[in-house]
């Protein structure tokens, strides 16, 4: 995979020069000596990044590329699911099935004693005024977040629905808020589509469909009959298991069926039997199905894709299919039945509506209710390869109200850029992320209402003459904003968090809203809100009130709280940066913006932290960032230090890269990248020149893990690191640069060894430094197409990993993440659905509690060892009593 363009969605006020309240920053006064902030990287920067990225790539996916998208498309979410997919299917393909397989071996796993609590279900405050720190994001206006909703629906009862990225399906009866999760009970909590049939039943869609990753691929579609009440069980699902393993991009009805929009083409049911199997509708490439004989051809995932199904309202026999890789194919296009009932490709009459499969990737359409319009939002494979502000090819109207159009363009970045947008400036404009944020809906009252979102919301009362950026993407660099504290954002109104995804409008006490999920969670406003003068809403509510915890964390840290007793809580977040939960907190804030990867916390003093953003971007603290903003015109206020080892500025390390701290000396830590880098400085480093590489991995190979303990040191590495020749091992020294060597694993993982998937995590027994286990990732060589996959997730070294013993045993074959080894001897480790545990002196593993179907990407101890603490990336930081692990 080529080098990643590196770009964040959030910057730090620092971006935003056109702010009367701002002052620049001297050359040199930075920490670290970068006068460049972590916390937002300078929109000249990213147009700078951005535009060197376009080019590099053609607009049509060829059958060696890597895996039909190259990593080329200058966005840190392209890159970061490409790389978490890799964890899980690397050195090969994963066959459908896997997960829902797994998800039955882990429930019929023998249980430990005690119960998760989960620690973040309050509110989280995006804009908390403690922090507005040099690298933090607070004041931007997006108020209190959680994790990603990818699909919305809403009644007129005020019944509201919400479907997150991976954390299930959640229900509100008071118009948005006061939240519960409705689809615990199901194998994947991760949501493509949500949508309400006409008779008031629930249908969601599973799997995922913005990344394309295979961690969020479903278990098919469910229906809920009685969604104000009820709660989706396996035995609501609709037909059989066509669906499995799949995406879901939308939902559509019409002429008494349901149609699918999948990563495996487009399918349909009866509405009105919901037994017997889905119909395959239409698979451009079906010989790339899982059925068919190129099935394990690295592009395979990529050669089906349906996005969106039009249906003629006026004749519902009439059908528009919109079909297409973000990236480009030759397949891209929209199709429909001709005569003969076969589907072909519209080469002609669509208007403005580009036909050509170059113009043609991730589509969204919308119909008014009276029938009379039909909207649709176009992003371009390529725009997206050639152009360095966007890949919106457009927003269009048919008139006529059928699919078929004739269609008129109605809106191009550069006018929604001019309509009150906040990202006004060359690199990053109005559909930039066009393949990722895409969502449409039109007012029920009003064929000419429309919401469009892509990295904002735009509202339209005229059909698209004129635009408003209702909801922008943050209110910095507008002349309303300042960093005072004692306000949420300035003057300004709040806004959405940014890049949007799903949209409903329901009522509730007989009022219409306007509904919208984003990286954020969950916003109202009245439908026809108001608008300040530069045509901002001035009305937008956040619904995530702490009663619905989506969040998406990466990793924890966990250290005492000097200041109020107990502990203070850390973690890093998908698009909403880092956590940090003090012991006295009602309302939990966020210290540093951005993507939050790993973390590290001092157990002797939870305001010691360091946050990693992306590609090991450390930044270091010593007073939990607590700041007012003064640093503006003080720079010598900052509070925040940019501490980042060399192989983040040659972009030689992961997406969410490793990075600890010796468990003997928390002064010293290990980040890995190509190289292995160790800093003796602890929490008081101030440059990134204070670490130094104790061993280079080798060009090609970057660090998946590391971990250290008295000063030896564990480094694992991948690379390549996806299927186009997949390569693992380990490299084992010392913190001091000595005794460095790579330990000798079969290139093929044979039964009993290191498989040749991702590994994931070191957990070194604290009475012994020789004494070590590792987490592989993946899934075994019986659901993996791949050379050397193997079997087995967890394995045992006691000679300081010259040799491996598989100790799975039970263990469900499922890929594993991290590991820790609790103070009574046993081991926890984390899984992709769930924590096992296996007891001092066993051999067999325990189910540890019964957290839904979410993925746990990260285990940390209590500074005393008798708590464990859990990442999920979809349900928050959960706890448990260790000693309830028996």
């Amino acid at each position: 995979m080529s080098q990643p363009t590196r770009k964040r969605r959030w910057f730090t006020i620092c971006a935003i020069t056109a702010s009367a309240a701002l002052v620049a920053i001297p050359a040199g006064a930075a920490p670290g000596g970068d006068n460049s902030p972590f916390g937002a990287r300078a929109l000249a920067q990213l147009a700078s990044e951005r535009g060197q990225s376009v080019g590099t790539v053609s607009p049509k996916a060829k059958a060696d590329d890597d895996g039909g998208d190259d990593g080329n498309e200058a966005d840190e979410i392209a890159e970061g699911a490409d790389q978490y997919a890799e964890a899980r299917t690397s050195p090969g393909i994963v066959a459908p099935g896997a997960y829902g397989a797994a998800w039955t071996s882990l429930t019929n796993l023998p249980s430990t004693g005690g119960s998760w609590r989960n620690i973040t279900n309050l509110p989280y405050n995006s804009d908390d005024p403690r922090y507005r720190d040099y690298d933090s994001n607070s004041s931007g206006g997006s108020g209190n977040v959680t994790g990603r909703m990818a699909a919305m629906a809403a009644d007129d009862e005020g019944y509201v629905y919400a479907g997150s990225a991976g954390g299930g399906v959640w229900r509100s009866h008071t118009g948005g808020g006061h939240w519960q999760p409705i689809s615990d009970k199901l194998s994947s909590q991760s949501t493509g589509a949500l949508a309400l049939d006409g008779t008031g039943r629930l249908w969601l869609g599973t799997g995922e469909a913005t990344t394309n990753a295979d961690a969020y691929l479903g278990s098919g579609v469910y229906v809920l009959s009685d969604p104000r009440h009820g709660t989706f069980s396996s035995r609501s699902r609709v037909g059989g298991d066509e669906l499995e393993s799949t995406t879901v991009h939308e939902l559509r009805f019409g002429g008494g069926k349901v149609w699918a929009a999948t990563s495996e083409g487009v399918w349909s049911h009866s509405t009105k039997t919901l037994k017997g199997a889905w119909k395959l509708e239409f698979a451009p490439n079906p010989a790339y199905l899982p059925s068919g004989s190129l099935s394990s051809d690295p592009s395979a995932p990529y050669k089906n894709i349906a996005n969106d199904i039009a249906i003629d309202p006026k004749n519902p026999s009439k059908v528009v299919l919109a079909v297409g890789w973000r990236s480009g194919d030759d397949y891209n296009g929209f199709y429909t039945k001709g005569s003969d009932g076969t589907w072909t490709r519209i080469t002609s009459g669509l208007g403005d509506l580009p036909a050509d499969a170059d113009d043609v990737g991730n589509v969204t359409f919308a119909r008014s209710a009276d029938g009379s319009r039909y909207y649709a939002i176009d992003q371009s494979p390529e725009q997206l390869n050639t152009n360095p502000d966007s890949g919106l090819e457009g927003i269009y109207v048919s008139k006529s109200g059928s699919p078929s159009g004739p269609w008129t363009k109605i809106a191009d970045y550069q006018g929604l850029a001019a309509d009150g947008s906040a990202l006004t400036s060359s690199g990053y404009m109005p559909g930039v992320q066009a393949w990722y944020n895409q969502f449409l809906t039109v007012d029920p009252t009003n064929a000419e209402h429309v919401y469009a979102g892509l990295e904002e919301v735009y509202e339209t009362k005229d059909g698209g003459t004129n635009w408003s950026t209702v909801g922008p993407y943050w209110n910095f660099g507008f002349p309303c904003w300042s960093i005072d504290p004692t306000k949420q954002t300035g003057d300004c109104s709040p806004t959405t968090h940014s890049d949007q995804h799903g949209v409903a409008i329901g009522s509730y006490h007989g009022k219409s809203f306007v509904y919208v999920g984003n990286d954020g969670g969950v916003y109202k406003r009245p439908l026809d809100g108001a608008q300040d003068a530069s045509g901002h809403a001035t009305d937008w509510t956040s619904l995530n009130d702490g009663t619905i915890d989506t969040l998406q964390y990466y990793s924890v840290g966990v250290g005492k709280d000097l200041a109020y007793g107990g502990v203070s809580v850390t973690g890093g977040l998908q698009d909403n940066g880092q956590s940090i939960l003090r012991s006295n907190d009602k309302v939990m804030g966020s210290n540093f913006g951005g993507d939050g990867g790993d973390t590290l916390t001092d157990p002797a003093n939870g305001c010691n932290i360091a946050e990693e953003y992306v590609y090991l971007a450390i930044q270091v603290t010593q007073n939990c960032a607590i700041n007012d903003g003064s640093w503006v015109t003080d720079p010598s206020k900052i509070t925040s230090y940019s501490v980042a080892p060399a192989d983040n500025a040659t972009g030689e390390a992961r997406f969410i890269a490793p990075l600890a701290a010796d468990a003997k000396n928390s002064s010293t830590w290990i980040a890995g990248g190509r190289h292995v880098w160790v800093q003796t400085h602890g929490y008081a480093i101030r440059s990134g020149d204070e670490w130094t590489s104790v061993y280079d991995l080798g060009a090609g190979r970057t660090a998946t893990a590391v971990a250290a303990s008295g000063g030896k040191v564990y480094a694992a590495w991948c690379g390549p690191c996806n299927n186009q020749g997949f390569a693992r091992g380990i490299s084992v020294g010392n913190a001091d640069g000595t005794g460095w060597h790579d330990i000798t694993l079969p290139a093929t993982g044979t039964d009993g060894t290191v498989p040749n998937r991702y590994l994931a995590g070191f957990a070194v027994d604290p009475k012994n430094a020789d004494h070590v286990y590792l987490a592989v990732n993946g899934f075994s060589r019986h659901w993996t197409e791949g050379p050397g996959a193997g079997v087995g997730h967890v394995f045992e070294s006691t000679d300081g990993g010259t040799t491996w013993k598989d100790i799975s045993k039970n263990l469900p074959d499922v890929p594993t993440n991290s590991a820790v080894v609790t103070p009574n001897g046993g081991l926890a480790v984390a899984t992709d659905l769930g924590v096992v545990y296996r007891a001092p002196g066993r051999t067999t593993w325990q189910r540890v509690g019964n957290l839904p179907a979410v993925a746990v990407l990260q285990l940390k101890l209590s500074p005393d060892g008798r708590t464990l603490y859990a990442a999920t990336h979809g349900r928050g930081i959960y706890t448990i009593d260790v000693r309830a692990c028996h």
